[in-house]
């Protein structure tokens, strides 16, 4: 099982709110209630299901692609 986490783009620097989104899990099925997550949580969950966390890295401002007409 695979649980897919980013940072979150509107956190503020030195703000203390939780920092990560979960995208998606796939594997499994497990039901998710909160929309942001603490590193710490994130990693406490994926340790009960046995499952890995991927990070992936959310898009700088000016890199957005432009939809293709």
């Amino acid at each position: 099982m695979k649980i897919y986490v980013r940072e979150r783009q509107k956190v503020g620097e030195g703000v203390r709110q939780p920092m990560f989104r979960i995208l998606a899990v796939t594997g499994g099925q497990i039901q998710i209630e909160g929309t942001h997550f603490r590193k710490f949580e994130i990693e406490a969950i994926a340790k009960d299901i046995d499952a890995e966390v991927v990070y992936l890295e959310a898009e700088k401002e000016g890199q957005k692609k432009q939809k293709k007409r």
